[in-house]
């Protein structure tokens, strides 16, 4: 699965990487996101998404939290839950059927972790787990293939700015490479040459669709393990992405 991530990007640069007009990123995030290196579930992230717009579909830029929100859920909490979607039954679950079907989206990160099990043991008696730091080796923006919903709160008025919660999921696929190393589960990628496909609200063909994600290819992710200070959500920092060895060298 993945389960936490670093994005510290300021939203002019991912405006750039993923050609939205710089306008509308003015209009839609009107308190940019602080850098995270520990992002968490129900967390607010970046997420690329294509709205319609004028009868034509507009690139746009949205701070949603982590943790999709099915639009026919009755409380927001069932998000948590839902961080992550299984590439390989998300047509069939119905929390993220129709979101596959309609509402894609880019969520843009640095790099993620993943915890791997040593043969240390706890108190409790299982292995203590080192957390690892995945993420591109020329370290370019890692698109992760992600959905949205838009939940309604029932319990607000209509004109309740606070009525609409914008939520997201991860997709995720079989690890390989070097991630399959550290986890069975690694996020699924999408080529800067396939965003346009794979925002296309007008695309519905899943077998199509399904064809534009791909794991990282061989090469492209490095790993390297870092503090257990990312074990906990409080904690946060350009820190947590140093490589161990230059912890225990005093580099960080």
């Amino acid at each position: 699965m993945c389960g936490r991530y670093a994005s510290s990007r300021k939203p002019e640069d991912l405006a750039e990487e993923f050609e939205i007009d710089a306008a509308s990123v003015k209009e839609t995030i009107v308190e940019p996101l602080a850098p995270d290196f520990n992002v968490a579930p129900t967390k607010q992230v970046y997420a690329v998404v294509e709205r319609a717009q004028d009868d034509e579909a507009r690139r746009q830029l949205r701070a949603v939290r982590w943790g999709l929100v099915p639009f026919w859920a009755k409380d927001p909490k069932i998000g948590s839950r839902m961080i992550n979607a299984r590439m390989e039954t998300v047509t069939e679950k119905p929390a993220f059927r129709q979101a596959f079907a309609k509402r894609r989206c880019l969520l843009p990160a640095d790099g993620y972790f993943e915890w791997y099990p040593t043969e240390q043991k706890g108190k409790s008696g299982k292995p203590l787990k080192q957390p690892f730091y995945i993420h591109p080796a020329d370290d370019s923006v890692m698109a992760m293939a992600g959905l949205y919903e838009i939940w309604k709160d029932p319990t607000r008025d209509d004109d309740d700015p606070l009525r609409f919660l914008w939520t997201c999921t991860v997709l995720t696929t079989t690890a390989t490479d070097v991630a399959g190393q550290i986890h069975d589960r690694m996020p699924l990628l999408v080529e800067p040459e396939r965003y346009s496909a794979w925002l296309d609200p007008a695309a519905t063909d899943a077998d199509q669709l399904r064809e534009l994600l791909v794991p990282a290819a061989p090469g492209l992710l490095e790993a390297f393990p870092v503090s257990t200070e990312v074990n906990n959500v409080r904690n946060n920092g350009p820190d947590l992405v140093v490589p161990l060895a230059a912890v225990g060298e005093g580099g960080a």
